[in-house]
C-alpha cells in the first residue's frame, strides 16, 4: 500500500501535477489504501510493530496519514493510535502527526507543531494550541524542537500570492465537501 502511494506520488511529482489540488489519481490510491487498511484492521486490529514489524507499522501509519478523504476513518484510528502509543505498541510521534493533521483539517489548533503551510513569505506553522508547551509535548512524543520543522521547510519552493490564495479557497471547499468541517 505504501509503495503504491509513493509510486503514484512520484509519477505526479514528475508530471508537475502533484501540488495542483488533490489529484484524482492520488485520491483514488488513498481511498483504495484506506479500504485495504480497514479490511486488515477488521481481521487483525491496528498493524502494530509487534504484528507487522517496524516497517509495516510505519507503512500503515503512512497509509492512514494519507486517508484524508475519509475523516471518520482517520478519527477512529486516532483513538486506536493514541491508545497503542501510550502503551508502547507504536511510537508516540505517529499519534502526534495524526492528531495535528486531523486538528488542522478540522480548523482547530494543533498540539505538536507538525503541520505548516508554505506561504508566499515562507513556511508558517499552522495555529498552535499552546505555543509555550509545544516543544515539551514534542519531546514527549519523541520529536525535536518545533524550530526544526520550519528550518527543514526553508528552501522549499514558495507559491505566489495568487497561488496561495487559490489553494486556500480550494482547500477550504474540499475540507467542507469531504466532511472535515461544516
Amino acid at each position: 500500500m505504501a509503495s503504491r502511494d509513493e509510486r503514484v506520488r512520484a509519477e505526479l511529482q514528475a508530471e508537475g501535477t502533484l501540488l495542483e489540488g488533490y489529484h484524482p489519481r492520488m485520491e483514488a490510491v488513498h481511498r483504495a489504501n484506506a479500504a485495504d487498511l480497514r479490511a486488515l484492521m477488521e481481521e487483525h486490529g491496528w498493524p502494530s510493530e509487534a504484528l507487522v514489524g517496524p516497517e509495516g507499522a510505519e507503512a500503515a501509519w503512512l497509509v492512514l496519514q494519507h486517508s484524508i478523504a475519509e475523516p471518520g476513518f482517520m478519527r477512529h484510528c486516532r483513538t486506536l493510535i493514541d491508545e497503542a502509543s501510550r502503551i508502547g505498541l507504536v511510537p508516540r510521534w505517529q499519534f502526534a502527526y495524526l492528531d495535528d493533521r486531523i486538528r488542522v483539517f478540522e480548523g482547530k489548533a494543533q498540539r505538536f507543531g507538525t503541520q505548516f503551510d508554505l506561504t508566499p513569505d515562507g513556511p508558517e506553522l499552522n495555529a498552535l494550541e499552546d505555543p509555550s508547551q509545544v516543544d515539551r509535548w514534542r519531546r514527549e512524543a519523541g520529536l525535536g524542537p518545533v524550530s526544526e520543522v520550519l528550518s527543514r521547510a526553508r528552501g522549499l519552493p514558495l507559491p505566489s500570492h495568487e497561488e496561495y490564495a487559490s489553494k486556500q479557497v480550494a482547500g477550504n471547499l474540499w475540507r467542507r465537501d469531504v466532511g472535515w468541517v461544516t
